[in-house]
């Protein structure tokens, strides 16, 4: 399984030529969005103006329809508390949000796809790739 990070679902409505042909790709069945993810999208839109915001937001329904939506569970929870653990020892936390992303892969034990490899390859297990640094 994918699981999809929200800068790459981003990077899709934008039309990018590295992730629009890659993501259309994949069969939606392969593909997981964490429930965070969808709502740090969904909080993206909403501070937009309504007439903006509700075409996105009904393109990204649309989008979301078919794949599977990740919810954060005792099992996500358990990853994330030990991955915060972790990087605040080594003094290389990440962000609370990507801390439950990661944790989200993790359990699923799938590919986190981002453009923010930076901060997710601190994640001891996360197997992540970036679509535009492997065009």
């Amino acid at each position: 399984m994918f699981v999809l990070d929200s800068n790459t679902i981003s990077y899709y409505f934008r039309g990018d030529p590295q992730v629009v042909p890659r993501l259309q790709a994949l069969r939606p069945a392969d593909l997981g969005v964490p429930a965070i993810v969808e709502y740090e999208l969904r909080f993206g839109l909403l501070r937009l103006p309504q007439e903006a915001a509700a075409p996105r937001l009904a393109a990204l329904a649309q989008l979301l329809r078919p794949m599977q939506m990740l919810p954060f569970d005792a099992e996500c929870a358990a990853h994330a508390a030990r991955i915060r653990t972790t990087l605040e020892a080594a003094g290389t936390p990440i962000g609370p949000h990507d801390t439950l992303i990661a944790a989200t892969a993790l359990r699923h034990q799938a590919m986190l796809i981002t453009r923010n490899v930076r901060e997710f390859a601190r994640v001891p297990g996360l197997q992540c790739l970036n679509w535009h640094a492997d065009a």
